[in-house]
């Protein structure tokens, strides 16, 4: 069964993640860039998010951003 948009969505962060290209501390682009990059719609990003949250890859500051967590 093909990947949904929003399971994409979060592979595509979390393989920023894993090489490298996105380092503890780092922001996440916006909702809006996310939004215009990747073609998806808000709801799509809010479960990306939550997954990788889940996953323990990133954390939000509520009004600030999302950024690539410390790992554990």
């Amino acid at each position: 069964m093909p990947a949904t948009k929003w399971e994409k969505l979060a592979d595509h962060i979390r393989g920023q993640i894993k090489s490298g290209e996105l380092k503890p501390g780092d922001k996440l682009p916006s909702t809006a860039q996310l939004k215009a990059e990747h073609g998806v719609s808000d709801s799509v990003i809010r479960y990306a998010m939550h997954a990788l949250r889940m996953e323990g890859l990133v954390e939000s500051a509520h009004g600030v951003g999302v950024f690539v967590a410390e790992p554990n």
